[in-house]
């Protein structure tokens, strides 16, 4: 199932002069600080090139088919595929979801997410996109954003590929909400909208992450790195806000971490090589978040295997 270099190459295709992907790969991204100082100039860029983008990912997606085609559900751990599938044709059966989420520390869990098996064709798909040439904004206000991209539509300059904002979608809907509401039940109401981004920690570079929390409901950071692709460094500290104590985790690759988006965390320097992830997030209409809500109003099962029929809104964590 491995896929070749010529497989994934994309500079050689053949497109029409006037194509979408070839005005893209031509226009002048922002620089990185203007990016990152958010000049007025880079909002009128992605605003401005929006539709141009969008039709440049498609046309990109359609000549890299054979990479496209592997971005399935398919790539989703069997254990949790199955025990997921089952939940949502029987909510009164999600324990065995549950079951496979171990709780490392208080709130913070984690499970197999992608099958380590298969981990490396979503990789190639995400390194032909870091090689097609076209514009993909990177996270604002995250140093280590070298690689990154936003993956969510509401989000400027989002990597639009659609066989990549099908496979987003099923995770956010089928897994990572569900899942969510199950673990954390205060959440229920303030899911409804979804926000995603990936990123790069490299040696040398930005190499870490100061304590924070994140302005969602629930967050889900999975960790892309292969087996056998080492990185020295990088663990990712939970503190625990009663005791004070402080958690240091590394999770294996295909692994997602999901807590609280209010659980405090940082990422340690990395020292050696490099350490790739994706970082999901759910929050309410608007932006809301839970504060101080009550764990008594607990929905049943059946409410929690839903989708939200809520619009997506406009509103952007960053």
């Amino acid at each position: 199932m491995s896929l070749s270099k010529t497989q994934i190459a994309t500079s050689d295709k053949v497109v029409a002069n006037n194509s979408a992907l070839q005005q893209a790969r031509a226009l002048a991204l922002p620089s990185r600080n203007e990016m990152l100082k958010r000049a007025p100039t880079v909002q009128r860029f992605w605003d401005s090139n929006r539709v141009l983008l969008e039709n440049a990912w498609q046309e990109w997606d359609e000549l890299n088919k054979q990479l496209a085609e592997w971005v399935t559900e398919s790539l989703i751990s069997e254990p949790l595929r199955n025990a997921v599938a089952l939940a949502w044709e029987d909510p009164a059966r999600e324990q065995a979801v549950a079951n496979l989420w171990e709780e490392v520390l208080p709130g913070v869990y984690q499970a197999q997410l992608f099958d380590v098996e298969k981990l490396h064709l979503l990789r190639a798909y995400l390194d032909g996109v870091a090689d097609a040439g076209i514009p993909l904004r990177p996270p604002y206000g995250i140093a280590l954003n070298r690689n990154g991209g936003m993956l969510d539509a509401r989000s400027e300059g989002y990597l639009a590929a659609p066989a990549f904002q099908e496979f987003y979608n099923l995770i956010m809907d089928k897994y990572m909400r569900p899942i969510s509401r199950m673990l954390f039940p205060e959440i229920m109401g303030f899911d409804t909208q979804t926000f995603g981004f990936s990123i790069q920690y490299q040696e040398g570079m930005d190499t870490s992450l100061r304590p924070h929390t994140d302005a969602s409901a629930a967050t889900m950071n999975v960790n892309l790195n292969l087996p056998g692709e080492a990185f020295k460094g990088s663990e990712v500290d939970f503190f625990n806000q009663e005791t004070g104590k402080v958690t240091r985790t590394v999770f294996a690759p295909g692994v997602a971490m999901l807590h609280r988006g209010s659980v405090p965390h940082a990422a340690q320097p990395i020292t050696g090589g490099s350490r790739t992830n994706m970082v999901l997030w759910l929050y309410g209409d608007r932006m809301q978040i839970p504060r101080g809500v009550s764990l008594t109003s607990m929905a049943d099962a059946k409410s929690r295997w839903t989708v939200p029929s809520n619009p997506k809104d406009s509103f952007a964590p960053f």
